[in-house]
């Protein structure tokens, strides 16, 4: 029988946009004509649009844009006062559901801090 998993690391990732100056901040390399990023399993062909991630470890590899847009979704963003609250209350060792009986929050805020305090958080600027 099959298992369905899911990823649980979250990774840092960096569109390249095909330019010198996106190439050189990511580390992506010309060689004959094509763009070319180091991987740990040997040099990797990259097109513009590739996203380039960072893996816990520091490893780099390349990931074509529909991939990466079918596989990986960004972090919720959320204002500081969410986060600070999210932080005090795992600190402490508070329930999630505590967090909800405590404040009033309409049901797109629920699921949004829920989010957050899975998956982690992007605080606003």
């Amino acid at each position: 029988m099959t298992k369905v998993y899911r990823k649980t690391a979250t990774i840092k990732a960096e569109q390249f946009d095909g330019t010198k100056q996106s190439a050189d901040q990511l580390g992506i390399f010309k060689y004959r004509g094509g763009w070319y990023l180091e991987t740990l399993e040997g040099s990797m062909l990259v097109s513009n649009g590739y996203w380039i991630a960072i893996g816990v470890n520091g490893e780099h590899w390349a990931i074509a844009d529909d991939v990466f847009k079918k596989t990986y979704a960004g972090l919720p963003v959320i204002p500081k006062s969410w986060a600070d609250m999210i932080e005090e209350y795992k600190a402490n060792h508070y329930r999630m559901d505590e967090l909800f009986t405590e404040w009033d929050w309409n049901y797109d805020e629920q699921e949004l801090i829920a989010r957050a305090w899975l998956d982690g958080f992007q605080m606003e600027d």
